[in-house]
């Protein structure tokens, strides 16, 4: 068995034609989309992502804005320069690029953001209605896998889902999306024992752990869906996800690769929540054939 690859790059394209007609209508009704992204730091990683958000909300005819703190930047001043984006009518959408810096307290600083404009879904207004299961702004990455396997026509009701990684940006929120949506879910980490025995019962297995080629073809089902979150870096500067592809593309017959899978879903799916503040802020629902909503 070949795995059949599941184009992320394609699927975000189609994902940003439609956001690009979302943002047309809003700015015809008299609003321009508007995120306000905030760097605080140095950090180059952090640097070039803030450069493809931009560039990706440019695209798509959003108004956006870069807001670059020095490292030094005290809490209190973070904070109070997020309430005034808060206030800002123009800005829908905030985002607050992580890491921090290390004295700076990452759930204060996005407590402060109004759950309104929270287009990352970190504000825990917006995780506590995941957590029940009422609409709200979701995080990026679980959300555009989900919008991955609906756009392969890929079922989760019934099926076994098992997430490899337990961080509050992907890992627990995936779990949540997949359980609402109706899968039996196990979450596994670094704590889990004997984690080959788990990941072989997956019918659809994420792996979110951050561990170059981790999951390998003797830790997956024949037939699995395997979706790779991880973005890691050789020692040769090439990129790899989580899983071998190698071997687990003999085995699975679905797989998302690394780079070209999750990854541009996830600026897509950032520009997406950020039209849905808009759409919301301006009092207009999203257009009916919106997919990706």
């Amino acid at each position: 068995m070949t795995a059949t690859l599941i184009d992320g790059k394609a699927i975000a394209a189609e994902l940003a034609s439609e956001n690009a007609l979302r943002a047309a209508r809003l700015r015809d009704a008299g609003t321009v989309p508007g995120l306000a992204v905030v760097i605080v730091g140095e950090d180059p990683a952090s640097r070039i992502y803030v450069r493809h958000k931009a560039l990706a909300c440019e695209k798509a005819g959003l108004a956006s804005w870069v807001h670059a703190l020095p490292a030094d930047t005290p809490q209190e001043r973070l904070i109070g320069f997020l309430h005034a984006l808060n206030a800002d009518a123009a800005v829908h959408g905030i985002l607050v690029q992580l890491p921090l810096p290390g004295a700076l307290d990452a759930r204060a600083v996005i407590g402060a953001i109004d759950p309104a404009k929270d287009v990352d879904g970190f504000h825990y207004r917006n995780v506590g209605a995941l957590f029940v299961g009422e609409p709200a702004l979701c995080a990026c990455t679980p959300w555009g896998v989900m919008k991955m396997l609906e756009h392969e026509g890929i079922g989760v009701e019934g099926k076994h889902a098992v997430v490899v990684g337990r961080s509050t940006i992907v890992g627990k929120p995936m779990a949540l999306l997949l359980l609402n949506a109706g899968a039996t879910v196990t979450v596994c980490h670094s704590k889990t024992t004997d984690l080959p025995s788990l990941t072989r019962q997956a019918d659809i297995l994420v792996a979110a752990v951050g561990r170059a080629r981790m999951i390998t073809g003797d830790m997956v089902k024949p037939g699995a869906v395997v979706i790779d979150v991880g973005i890691n870096r050789l020692q040769d500067g090439k990129l790899c996800g989580d899983v071998d592809q190698e071997s687990v593309a003999k085995v699975a017959a679905r797989l998302s690769p690394v780079p070209g899978g999750v990854g541009p879903m996830t600026i897509a799916v950032l520009v997406a929540n950020t039209l849905r503040a808009a759409e919301k802020a301006a009092g207009i629902a999203a257009p009916r054939e919106t997919r990706f909503a």
